[in-house]
C-alpha cells in the first residue's frame, strides 16, 4: 500500500489591522525648572510609543536659570525613547503666552493630541497613559487632570488650605455662571486635540495665568467635550509665583465677561467661538414669556394674510400657521425650516425695492430688523410711497432701546460693547431709542397708532423655569409703566401709513365730482 504524498501548503497569516499612531506632542511649559525638568523628562512613560509617534517639546520661558541647557542636556543624555526638542523665548511670554507658542507648533506640525506637562513637576507625568485615553478613543475632546475628583487628596497632596478654599469658592462660581459641572477649573495638567486648538481664538488669550480659565470657556462656548479624570497633588515652586488675589480677580473677570457676552451686554473676540450655521442662527424664540414675538401673535387674527419682513429664523411662522394665517416670508438667509412659511422670497432688504405687492396681505412684521438696514430713511419712504401699502395695512415692528437703563449705566462707565446679540448687536449699523423710532416713522408721513415698551428677556438669560428670572421679568414690567425710555429692553410699535398727497387728492376729486352731480 503506497503512502499516500502530503500536500503542504503554506499558510500566510492574516495581516493584522494596525491602527495608525497618532502623533503625540508632550509640551513642558518651562521657568526657572534647571533642578527639575530631567526629573519631569525622566518620568515620562517609555510605553507611549508602543501607541503614539511621540515628541517631547520643551519651551524655556526666559527663565533666569540654566533651564534651557538642562533640558538640552537631558535630552541627549538620558536614554529617552522619544525625541526631545527644547525652545528658549528671548522675553518672557507669561505662562498663558508659553502655551500659546507651544500650541501653535503642535497645529503647525501636524500633532493629533498635545499634552501640557509642567517643568517643576507639579502635575506627575506617570499618567499620562490614562489620561491619553478618553482622546484616543476620540471620546473626549480635552482632558483634565483634576485634583479634586479625590476627596481630600489634594490637601494630602500638599495644597496650601487657603488655596484648597479659594480654589472651591472660585469653581463654583465658575460652574454656576457658566452653567457647567467641573470639580476645578485650575488644574494645569491638561491634554487637548489639536484640532480642537484650532477651533478655538486661544492666541486672544491672557498670557498669564487665567490663560487657563479663557480657554475651558471657549471650548464650552465651541461645544467642545471636556473630560475630568483624577491625578495626585503635588506642589513645586512654579505655582508660587502666581499672585492669588490678583488670579482669582483675572478668573472671576473672565467669566462673567463671559456670562455677560450671552446676553449681550458685552463683547470679547476670544469667546465669539460658538458654531454656528447660519446668518440667524444666534437669534432665540421668545415665545413664552412677554416679547415683540407674544406681541405680535396676540394682535394678528387668525386667517390673516402675513408677510413676515426678515424672519428667517422662522420662529414665527409654525404659530401663526397653527392660526390658520397665510405666512410669505422674505429675508437674506434661507429658513432653517422651510415648511414654516408658505412661500420664501430670497432678497437683501438693503436692495430697492422690496419685491412683493403689499395689496396680498393684511399684515407686515418687522421684528428687529430695521435696526440692520443701512438706510432705514430711505427704506422706510420707500415703504411710504408704495401705493399697494395702504392706510388699512397694520405693519408690527420692533427694535432695541439703546436708551435701556443697562446701556446707559455701562456707557457712563466707559462701555459701549457690541456683542453677538442684544441691543448693540454687532450687525446692527442704526441705534434707536423709543423717540428716534417713533420720529423715523413720523416723519416719513406714517402714525404709530401703539407705542409699548417690551423687558429684557429674563428667562432667555437664566433658564425658563427660573424663580428668580421671572421675578426679574415681572419687576421690569412694572418698571416699564414707570419710565419706559429707560427700562424698556425693545420698543414694539403699531405703525398704519397715512394717505398720501396723490391719494388725498383723488378722494377730493371723486368727492368734488359726486358733489357736482348732486348739485346738478
Amino acid at each position: 500500500m503506497s503512502q499516500a504524498k502530503k500536500k503542504i501548503t503554506s499558510v500566510t497569516p492574516a495581516k493584522r489591522k494596525t491602527r495608525k499612531k497618532l502623533k503625540l506632542l508632550i509640551f513642558i511649559v518651562a521657568y526657572n525648572a534647571q533642578k527639575t525638568i530631567r526629573s519631569v523628562l525622566t518620568r515620562i512613560p517609555a510605553t507611549l510609543v508602543d501607541d503614539y509617534d511621540v515628541e517631547v517639546l520643551i519651551i524655556d520661558d526666559a527663565s533666569q536659570d540654566e533651564t534651557f541647557a538642562e533640558g538640552r542636556r537631558a535630552g541627549a543624555e538620558e536614554d529617552l525613547q522619544f525625541p526631545v526638542t527644547v525652545l528658549f523665548n528671548p522675553v518672557n511670554q507669561g505662562y498663558g503666552g508659553n502655551q500659546k507658542i507651544g500650541f501653535h507648533y503642535a497645529i503647525q506640525k501636524g500633532f493629533d493630541i498635545v499634552a501640557l506637562v509642567h517643568g517643576d513637576g507639579q502635575y506627575a507625568p506617570e499618567c499620562l497613559p490614562e489620561l491619553l485615553t478618553p482622546l484616543r478613543e476620540d471620546k473626549a475632546d480635552a482632558v483634565f487632570g483634576s485634583r479634586m475628583i479625590s476627596r481630600g487628596g489634594a490637601l494630602s497632596g500638599g495644597m496650601p488650605l487657603y488655596k484648597f478654599v479659594g480654589n472651591k469658592i472660585l469653581t463654583s462660581m465658575q460652574n454656576r455662571l457658566l452653567r457647567s459641572n467641573l470639580s476645578e477649573f485650575h488644574s494645569g495638567y491638561r491634554l487637548y486635540k489639536v484640532q480642537t486648538l484650532a477651533d478655538v481664538p486661544f492666541e486672544l488669550n491672557s498670557n498669564v495665568f487665567h490663560f487657563d480659565t479663557d480657554i475651558i470657556i471657549q471650548l464650552m462656548i465651541a461645544g467642545k467635550r471636556i473630560v475630568e479624570l483624577p491625578i495626585p497633588t503635588y506642589y513645586g515652586d512654579e505655582i508660587c509665583n502666581v499672585d492669588g488675589l490678583r488670579y482669582a480677580w483675572d478668573v472671576t473677570k473672565s467669566t462673567f465677561k463671559a456670562r455677560l457676552q450671552e446676553y449681550g451686554l458685552l463683547y470679547e473676540r476670544k469667546f465669539d467661538c460658538a458654531n454656528q450655521e447660519s446668518g440667524h442662527d444666534h437669534y432665540a424664540p421668545k415665545l413664552d414669556f412677554p416679547s415683540p414675538h407674544t406681541e405680535v401673535l396676540g394682535r394678528i387674527k387668525s386667517r390673516e394674510r402675513v408677510l413676515d419682513v426678515g424672519g428667517a429664523s422662522g420662529y414665527l411662522g409654525e404659530p401663526l400657521k397653527e392660526k390658520g394665517c397665510a405666512v410669505t416670508g422674505i429675508d437674506l438667509f434661507t429658513p432653517r425650516n422651510p415648511d414654516v412659511y408658505d412661500r420664501f422670497i430670497q432678497h437683501d432688504l438693503n436692495i430697492r425695492p422690496v419685491p412683493v405687492s403689499f395689496d396680498a396681505f393684511d399684515v407686515v412684521i418687522m421684528l428687529d430688523v430695521i435696526e440692520h438696514l443701512n438706510d432705514p430713511e430711505s427704506f422706510v419712504e420707500d415703504l411710504r410711497m408704495n401705493p399697494t401699502f395702504t392706510p388699512d395695512r397694520r405693519l408690527y415692528l420692533s427694535t432695541g432701546n439703546v436708551g435701556f437703563g443697562m446701556a446707559r449705566l455701562l456707557l457712563l462707565f466707559g462701555q459701549f460693547n457690541y456683542g453677538k446679540r442684544g441691543i448693540l448687536d454687532l450687525t446692527h449699523t442704526r441705534l434707536f431709542t423709543s423717540r428716534t423710532i417713533v420720529k423715523l416713522f413720523e416723519q416719513a408721513g406714517f402714525e404709530v397708532t401703539e407705542l409699548k415698551g417690551i423687558p429684557a428677556p429674563f428667562p432667555l438669560a437664566l433658564g425658563e423655569k427660573s424663580m428668580i428670572g421671572r421675578a426679574m421679568l415681572k419687576f421690569n414690567q412694572l418698571m416699564i409703566r414707570l419710565w419706559p425710555g429707560f427700562f424698556a429692553y425693545q420698543i414694539f410699535l403699531e405703525i398704519r401709513n397715512r394717505p398720501t398727497l396723490a391719494t388725498l387728492l383723488e378722494n377730493s376729486v371723486k368727492s368734488s365730482e359726486d358733489r357736482a352731480k348732486n348739485v346738478a
